[in-house]
């Protein structure tokens, strides 16, 4: 853990914001020391990293862990603001939040409306079916006429699968839970997702099975996003 803390040390280093600044500060940099408070948008489901644990109703998770410590650093108090994929670019633009830091996918189309600092973690596209499927067995069942794909909207995964199905049906869907139960209602057949969310599919669920594409799917790197305009 003290080794994911000096790398996601080194990342909020890259976007500028640790180091004390002579003079007058503005934007949110000035706002955070002036109330001594940052906000940060989190998606509380995301597993092992800004998860709130439905045991212990306490967050738990690489960024929660990375953004206390950014919190000490600029030696003021953080505030967790519930955020997702879907409105992250709102809860910036708008100013709910100072910075999104919950494994945001850096996306051409997500770099046209936010910043971002240096990569941190990255991860593919992995499938999640149930262990007695009728017909998805492996990867090489997916793409298949009849078969429909299930992706949360606002994900990197909506485009990914968009190139890559040629027979298979795309489905959105809202929320990480509908994808679930499009799966066990039989509505869907596969779930697309990312692998620190398939730990969570695997540990909590015994009719889960993770199925992995020959090659990497989408590799994409994950960073902490903030507003544009604003360096500093």
């Amino acid at each position: 853990m003290a080794k994911l803390i000096a790398i996601g040390i080194a990342t909020l280093l890259a976007l500028g914001a640790l180091p004390a600044m002579a003079g007058d500060e503005t934007g949110h940099l000035g706002r955070i020391r002036a109330s001594h408070q940052i906000r940060v948008c989190i998606w509380p489901d995301y597993y092992s990293i800004s998860y709130r644990n439905t045991r212990t109703d306490k967050l738990e998770g690489i960024d929660i862990d990375l953004a206390r410590a950014f919190a000490h650093d600029l030696s003021v108090e953080v505030t967790f603001i519930d955020s997702s994929f879907k409105t992250l670019i709102e809860d910036l633009t708008t100013d709910r939040c100072d910075i999104s830091m919950h494994g945001v996918g850096i996306t051409p189309s997500r770099r046209e409306k936010l910043d971002f600092g240096a990569p941190h973690l990255r991860s593919g596209i992995y499938a999640i079916t149930t262990k007695n499927h009728p017909v998805v067995k492996d990867w090489a069942n997916i793409d298949r006429q009849g078969v429909v794909v299930v992706v949360q909207a606002g994900t990197y995964m909506v485009e990914a699968m968009k190139g890559v199905l040629k027979a298979a049906r795309l489905q959105e869907v809202q929320t990480p839970e509908a994808r679930e139960q499009e799966i066990l209602s039989g509505r869907g057949d596969v779930f697309m997702t990312d692998f620190p969310y398939s730990r969570k599919m695997l540990a909590r669920f015994e009719w889960a099975v993770l199925l992995a594409p020959p090659l990497p799917l989408a590799p994409t790197d994950y960073g902490y996003a903030v507003a544009k305009g604003d360096p500093e």
